[in-house]
């Protein structure tokens, strides 16, 4: 699993000096992370890499990188859960929970895409008054221009359905469900 920090996250959590590492062969294994204030609260953005599938959390108590990880898996696996995506977090980013990396951004077009994912969050906290946790619906329903204009949702939701059909028949033998197209 690769978390790619922002400088300001990697500055809270001390990970250390970030590498720069491709996109990760799982890209649903591939997160960027970003440190923001709303209203003078910190939270957390994070989003799927390839697809900018995005979820929000607070960052109070997030003060190293092991609280990080597990506030991160949490509040991924909450949200995918929430939003119909249980099948592809335990099928695809659960397993890859066991070695985790940090790294530097992966390019510019993610960087400007977050900042677009930020400010549009910052809005619905502030004057939509939405929970972090309703942000991200609202957020995943966002046409991107980087997506082609399609929104995060559809496009992580393409990505599901793309998964070679013997990968999702393996899991529907051990009692999985396999994801929506919806």
């Amino acid at each position: 699993m690769i978390f790619r920090l922002s400088q300001k996250l990697n500055d809270k959590i001390k990970a250390g000096a970030l590498a720069a590492r491709p996109l990760n062969e799982n890209s649903f294994a591939d997160w960027s992370a970003h440190l923001f204030v709303a209203d003078r609260t910190q939270y957390i953005l994070l989003s799927n890499t390839k697809s900018l599938y995005s979820t929000v959390m607070y960052a109070k108590g997030v003060t190293n990188d092991s609280r990080f990880i597990d506030r991160a898996f949490g509040g991924i696996r909450e949200f995918m859960e929430q939003d119909g995506q249980a099948f592809v977090y335990h099928r695809f980013i659960a397993p890859a929970s066991g070695e985790v990396r940090f790294a530097k951004a992966l390019d510019r077009s993610v960087t400007g895409s977050m900042n677009d994912l930020v400010f549009n969050a910052t809005i619905c906290l502030t004057e939509g008054e939405l929970s972090p946790f309703d942000v991200g619906f609202k957020l995943n329903e966002t046409p991107f221009s980087s997506l082609e204009y399609s929104s995060p949702r559809e496009v992580f939701t393409l990505m599901a359905t793309s998964v070679p059909l013997r990968q999702r028949a393996a899991n529907v033998d051990h009692g999985d469900e396999p994801p929506s197209a919806s």
